[in-house]
């Protein structure tokens, strides 16, 4: 009881707590709440917090008279524990048999599911069969620790044994108290491989996981509109989803079957109104992947969420490019598909986390199949994780390049979880990854068409496009705390005042910039307006080719704006602006921000404008 309540001190001081919202009689959301991010993964990248929700059935009997015991669906991750078994333990008693229906499954949510085993002795876990497997499998073992956290000697605490399990191998309806009936529906996806969803009929709500969900910090049990939370579900969704979009597709077509009245995600606010807006939008966002042309096989294994996070990393930045992203997690694929991933792409990646010294079997066997049928033309890549040493990172490196493989990057390999700089490092990768294959497309096209000028630069509007005139400016921006803060930096000609009360402009940033990532709503940045005849030195060092990850503003002295963006000291003017608004504009964003404060450098200079031939090209 020690432990818990220095877990419950640390949990307050950070903010983290749990409230619980009646939704029917007999139903409950435990939604926990978290002002700041949880982890460095990639979809906690807007830094507004998050929520878990979970649901909560009361015991009771069933309309026939059977008592049915408390179910509790989608427990939260380890980073809840304590105020998440305080709030259950004043419903729940601990001599209940209370049935857990997981989700998803991952290091994590086993952690927590421990605990939880270890306060209702009487427990029972209700998974996929799949979810089953994995629970098996991650129950015992423990995560490894950095050198800093090391055992100073004492014994670990012992582990309580897996509960029974209640394994859902195909589509099921459990009659619960007070005439609730679940469905719990099987949604194996790469990325979560034992997902499981759950429709409550007599309300009409889905409990639809990680489907859906946005990270916030609300309190509210429903979204208050649409646009409240598009953003935030679209970043989610670019995210986790679009690597696997092909499957999410799979899994939203199902949905249309039920009669859905609200979608209550595993994390953010509940969808009531709109929800069938959503699944058009996931639909929607996920046809640019399936018409895009390119694509790159992503292959991994995963034991503790760290290999999967630097595959996230690397699909994002892939798929900003318009590239489509196979995301094939070997330890659930059939041999077929993962041929026929690798004999139809155009680049492979292939991750792996290294345990006791060696690559997982599976992935092993990706590699046999990768070194017998692989195309030594497409460009490879290698990344994942380890704890002590990266024996697996090495034999994948070794063996591709024993085959003759070229490699597109160095191989990409973190020591435990990548922190925010690393993630923006990978993202980048991902992003020339992406660029340098539709480059190799575009030379190929210009040789079938004999080299002359393709019809849409040709095109007499087009041509006529290239005369509007823009300012020439340099966007700078940084976010984030400083020892995780990230910035970039890009030349935009293409800006526009866009309002006078209040003062705002519009900027297009296209959307395989690295800098895209730092612009969402909420997000500050300074606007330099260059100087007629002074601006060579700036466009010399933000046009240059940058390293993924690098430093955009290495070796230059910089001001700052009230706020801390960078300023260019021999710019001609410079505006700090708030993003308000985005919207989505073909291969660019069009982002309103508003101007919060500006100054002029240089009251006798001329801003330096960008003349263009064509409107193809910048």
């Amino acid at each position: 009881m020690a432990v818990l309540a220095s877990e419950a001190r640390d949990a307050a001081a950070l903010g983290r707590r749990v409230v619980v919202l009646p939704i029917e009689p007999g139903l409950l959301c435990l939604r926990c709440l978290s002002p700041n991010r949880l982890r460095f993964e990639l979809e906690y990248g807007l830094e507004r917090g998050t929520s878990a929700n979970s649901f909560l059935f009361s015991e009771g009997l069933t309309p026939a008279g059977q008592a049915v015991p408390p179910v509790l669906l989608f427990p939260p991750g380890e980073s809840f524990a304590a105020p998440f078994l305080e709030q259950l333990q004043a419903l729940v008693p601990a001599t209940a048999a209370l049935k857990v229906v997981v989700g998803h499954v991952n290091p994590n949510r086993v952690a927590m599911l421990r605990q939880l085993a270890s306060h209702w002795p009487a427990l029972m876990l209700v998974a996929s069969n799949t979810g089953a497997k994995l629970l098996g499998e991650l129950w015992s073992q423990r995560k490894p620790s950095p050198p800093s956290s090391e055992a100073t000697g004492a014994p670990s605490p012992s582990l309580p044994a897996l509960p029974p399990l209640d394994v859902v191998k195909q589509e099921v309806s459990r009659q619960l108290s007070e005439g609730h009936r679940i469905t719990l529906l099987p949604t194996p996806t790469p990325r979560w491989p034992g997902g499981l969803m759950a429709f409550e009929e007599s309300t009409g709500l889905l409990m639809s996981g990680k489907f859906f969900s946005a990270h916030l910090c609300s309190e509210t049990f429903a979204e208050s509109n649409r646009s409240s939370t598009e953003e935030d579900r679209r970043y989610f969704y670019d995210c986790l989803m679009a690597p696997m979009a092909r499957q999410v597709e799979t899994v939203v077509e199902r949905l249309e079957d039920l009669d859905i009245r609200t979608i209550a995600p595993g994390h953010g606010p509940t969808i009531a109104d709109s929800w069938r807006s959503l699944l058009n939008d996931y639909r929607r966002w996920g046809e640019g992947q399936q018409r895009a042309k390119l694509s790159v096989a992503l292959l991994f294994a995963s034991a503790y969420g760290n290999t999967a996070a630097i595959a996230d990393g690397l699909a994002q930045g892939v798929s900003r490019t318009g590239v489509r992203v196979e995301s094939i997690n070997c330890e659930f694929s059939g041999a077929e598909q993962l041929l026929n991933a690798i004999r139809s792409c155009d680049a492979i990646l292939i991750g792996s986390p290294t345990l006791g010294g060696h690559a997982p079997t599976p992935i092993v066997s990706a590699l046999g199949t990768l070194l017998a049928e692989g195309d030594r033309n497409k460009p490879v890549g290698v990344f994942g994780s380890f704890g002590w040493s990266g024996e697996a990172l090495d034999l994948l490196e070794s063996k591709l390049r024993d085959g003759g493989f070229r490699f597109a990057f160095e191989p990409i390999k973190v020591k435990f979880s990548p922190d925010a700089t690393t993630l923006k490092a990978i993202e980048e990768t991902g992003t020339s990854l992406g660029r340098s294959l539709l480059a190799e497309q575009r030379k190929q096209q210009r040789r079938s068409a004999g080299g002359g000028l393709s019809e849409s630069r040709s095109n007499p509007a087009i041509q006529a496009l290239g005369r509007v005139l823009g300012s020439l400016c340099v966007l700078t921006t940084c976010k984030g705390e400083p020892e995780s803060r990230l910035s970039g930096a890009m030349v935009a000609s293409w800006v526009s005042q866009a309002s006078f009360d209040p003062p705002g402009l519009t900027v297009a940033v296209a959307k395989d910039r690295a800098v895209e990532a730092l612009l969402h709503i909420g997000d500050g940045f300074a606007l330099n307006v260059l100087a007629a005849g002074r601006e060579t030195g700036a466009m010399k060092q933000f046009l240059q080719p940058f390293a993924p990850g690098a430093d955009r503003f290495a070796g230059l002295e910089l001001e700052s704006t009230p706020t801390g963006q960078p300023i260019l000291p021999e710019g001609l003017a410079w505006l700090e602006c708030t993003v308000k608004q985005r919207m989505e504009c073909g291969d660019h964003w069009l982002i309103y921000a508003q101007v919060d404060a500006g100054g002029v450098l240089d009251a006798s200079g001329a801003t330096a404008v960008h003349q263009r031939r064509s409107g193809a090209t910048y």
